[in-house]
Parts: structure tokens; sequence; C-alpha cells
């Protein structure tokens, strides 16, 4: 069973008495998928040949304290029926875990969470887990442990009676599935804004977060897409972690191995604070959870509610969300990059006289100082000219952005100690040792914090942003030139 998204293992047991009347109970906090189950299994029992005893019938989902949900628990209860009323020959069940939802004709139908039950199976030292035939290439991703795919009730009696074998999934090799993302738009499609195509290189090769702030029609949204194709493919640790969580909210396609591309996720603006952060009676993971190793992309950011906008802090600081509840108190990854687009104004033009520029501030305070003071670079996105709109030349385009952020990337994980530690995850610490500044630069920096007014978060910032503008140059140390870069992409730390 899941707890959130991790694994914990439960025993079914089941009893059948000779006295009493006969009467079906199911104990151990079971929800109303739960209690429902003993119907499937009543009737994918009779229907697959086998008996259903007429008496007495207790199940026990142990541990006790913790709520069970879901139709996982199935195939389990069947098994120890089964058991019970010795079908079920052998012991040979103690060298597996079960899981599978019950069709009414004994097929097995497939369930969530299978990759998260599978990493629970090899940790307690079972022999393999029996899943649906759908959810095998999920399971079998996670590697040293023997995946067995069974089709119906039949087969898995079969199975442990021995006499029907049933053939271990081959293991999945996860390099070779994992893939370049496909982006819908390249950045040789869009036209002129060379600095922000440099921004969004800068944010791509170190994993930060960015806003661009600019009139509409200037691109924001067109090179937002376009930032998919130039992220580095997903790494075998990286695919694993982003498809539990898919896994738990039942999101992996069927029949496929794990999510091999990097989440793109683009809530809209009417998205409430649960459908953002997770929760529910029984929490599930949100949007900002199934960015996890991806992108969270929130165009026209101030239409985005106040309360929604302002639960993003914690994430966009731990990397995780911590949900509490009654009875528990879950915590879900959620490193992401935060890339938000937003117009000047609400009529989305720059202001031009006073009164527009009112209008602008009222529209920037939609966004709190401390979320803005989270997010690494604040790139200015002008209108492009009739010349470059109608000339030829595109620019930048997505290959050689990939290119450079494929080199910043592998450099990141040599020096920082492997791919989940992009610059945008160095402490404070760490950044003391790894983008240590020279005197010049120093200077600079002092000079920046004092006029600016920057806050002790920024000053990190500007330090991890230099430290990847260096890495993109190839530079080992982080030189002036690269922290004034980085500064000027401070924009909504000083007046506008």
């Amino acid at each position: 069973m899941l707890q959130g998204i991790d694994p914990i293992a439960c025993e079914v047991e089941v009893d059948v008495g000779d006295q009493g009347l006969a009467k079906t109970t199911i104990v151990g906090l079971p929800d109303a998928a739960v209690k429902e189950s003993i119907e499937r299994v009543r009737s994918a029992t009779v229907n697959s040949g086998y008996p259903f005893p007429m008496s007495r019938l207790l199940v026990n989902l142990a541990p006790a304290d913790i709520r069970k949900e879901g139709p996982i628990f199935d195939l389990p209860i069947a098994v120890g029926l089964l058991l019970a009323e010795q079908v079920i020959q052998t012991q040979r069940h103690k060298k597996f875990l079960f899981a599978g939802e019950l069709a009414l004709d004994g097929r097995l139908r497939p369930i969530n969470g299978v990759i998260n039950l599978a990493i629970l199976a090899r940790s307690c030292g079972l022999d393999g887990i029996v899943v649906p035939v759908d959810n095998a290439s999920e399971a079998a991703a996670v590697g040293g442990i023997d995946v067995y795919p069974a089709d119906t009730l039949a087969s898995v009696v079969g199975f442990l009676n021995e006499r029907h074998e049933i053939q271990p999934h081959p293991e999945v090799d996860v390099d070779s599935v994992l893939a370049d993302q496909q982006p819908e738009v390249d950045f040789g499609d869009v036209r002129g804004q060379e600095g922000a195509k440099r921004a969004m290189t800068i944010a791509a090769a170190g994993a930060h977060n960015l806003l661009m702030i600019g009139p509409a029609g200037a691109g924001k949204t067109m090179m937002s897409r376009a930032l998919a194709g130039v992220l580095p493919r997903l790494s075998r640790e990286e695919a694993l972690e982003v498809t539990r969580i898919f896994s738990c909210v039942g999101q992996v396609p069927r029949g496929a191995p794990l999510i091999t591309r990097r989440p793109i996720r683009t809530p809209h603006h009417t998205a409430s604070s649960a459908a953002m952060i997770g929760g529910g009676a029984i929490p599930r993971p949100g949007e900002v959870s199934l960015a996890h190793h991806g992108v969270l992309f929130l165009d026209e950011m101030p239409e985005f509610p106040r309360m929604v906008l302002e639960t993003l802090r914690q994430p966009l600081e731990d990397g995780k969300v911590t949900i509490a509840r009654a009875h528990s108190s879950l915590r879900f990854p959620a490193r992401f990059m935060l890339v938000a687009a937003m117009n000047p104004t609400p009529k989305g033009a720059k202001p031009t006289d006073e009164v527009g520029q009112r209008q602008m501030e009222r529209y920037l305070s939609r966004i709190s100082g401390p979320l803005i003071d989270r997010i690494d670079l604040h790139v200015e996105v002008a209108p492009v000219p009739y010349k470059q709109l109608s000339g030829q030349a595109n620019g930048t385009d997505s290959a050689t952005i990939r290119k450079q952020v494929a080199a910043a990337r592998q450099t990141q994980s040599q020096r920082n100690g492997g791919p989940l530690h992009p610059n945008s995850t160095l402490s404070g610490r760490q950044l003391d040792k790894l983008a240590a500044l020279d005197a010049p630069g120093q200077e600079l920096l002092n000079q920046a914090m004092t006029e600016l007014g920057l806050s002790a978060r920024a000053y990190d910032k500007i330090r991890r942003v230099g430290r990847t503008i260096a890495d993109l140059e190839g530079s080992e140390t982080v030189a002036p030139h690269h922290v004034a870069e980085a500064i000027q992409y401070r924009l909504l730390d000083r007046q506008v």
C-alpha cells in the first residue's frame, strides 16, 4: 500500500470460521473501495471455478492503524482466501508481494503505484512481485527483483501451486528508453529576443527559476514552450523519482516502463491551492510535485490567486512539500524550475504615462516580495521591432542552446556530486567553496547589495547564477563579469 508516494508493507490475514452466521468483515481502517473488494473477490473466485466459503469470513489488513484505500488489495485477499480454503497448497506465496484489482470474471486490472511497490518488495528481500500484466514493465524498471505479470486469478493460483509457470518480465534498460524532449517550438522560430534567450539558457543550465515581464505578444509564452527542447534528458535516478510520483496518481501510460521526459506542467490560473500544492482528505501530490525535476510554467502569473502563489514559497526554498492532516503528515518531493510570464499591466501594454506607471505598480504588487525574492532571474522582454520580425535571420536556435546547456550540466554533475545537484541546489556553504569570488567580484557584489538593498537570499541567488554563467563559459572561477551579468537579472529588486 502507499502512504503518499511511500510504500508500506501490508499483511493480509484471512480467517474462515466454522461457527456463526455467514458474514464477511474487513477490518484495518478500510475505505469504501477496500470494503467493496470482497464482492469483487467473491465473483472473481466463483467465476474462476474456485469455492467461496459460505460461513463467517474475517479479513484483517495490518498494520491496523493506517488507513487502507483503493482496489490494490483484491488479489492478496483472494490469495489469502484460497489459501484458507486449501485451493493453494504450497507456501510459495511467502516469497512474493501481491497487488492487483480483480474483475468479476477473474481478470487482473492495472493499479496505481506499482513502481513504488516493486521498490518495497526489493527492500524487503522478497523473491519477486506479482502484478497485472499492464503494470509489469513499470515494475521491471526498478531492477533487482523478479516481476511476474499475471493476467487472471487462475494463472496466479496455478503459479503458486507450481502447475503453471509465469515467466518474469525482462528487466528494463532505463537508460535506453530515456528520450530527449521534443519541443513544440524551436528557439530559432522566435524572432529577436536574444537577451531573453540568453536568460533562458542560463535558467536551463542551472535549473534556475525565471520570471519574464513584457507586453502581450512579445514572445514570452512561445519561448517558454521552446524551453522543453533544451533541457537535458532525465537521468536514471530522476526518471525513477518522477515515475514514482506519476504512478501514485495513475498518470504513467499503461504498458510504459516509466516517465521518459521531463514533466512540463502548465496549470490554469483558476487552479486552487490544493491542486497546486497537493492535498485532499487523503493527500495527493499537486502540480508542484508533478513538476518534480521538470518545469512549472505559470502564464500570466499575477492572475493566479494571491493565496495560491504564496503556497509556492516553501517548495521553491526546500524542494519538498509537507501536507499535514489530523491522521498523518505526508511529504512529497517538489524540486522544479519555476518559469513564469506576466504582462506589465492588466491591459498587456507597457505604460507610457504616470497613470500607466501606477497601474503597473499595482499589478506587480499582486506578486509578493518574498516570492519574487525566490526567483533567480527577472527578465524584461521588449516588443520585437518590425525589422526583426520581417527579416530572414532567426537568431539562436534550440540545437545551439541545447549543446551549451548539456555541457554546463555535465560540468555541474561532476563538480556538485551528480545530476540531482544542479547549481540551483547549492547551499551557502557550498557556494563559498564552489563559487568563491575574488576581490573585484566581492566589491561589485557589495556595491549591488548596498545600492539595491538586496536580501541575503538574493545574495546567494546572484552567486548561484554567476556560477552557472561561468559554467556556460567553461570557466572554473566566477569572474566579476559573471557577477555583473547575474546582478542585472535582479530587475524587480530595484525601482522599475
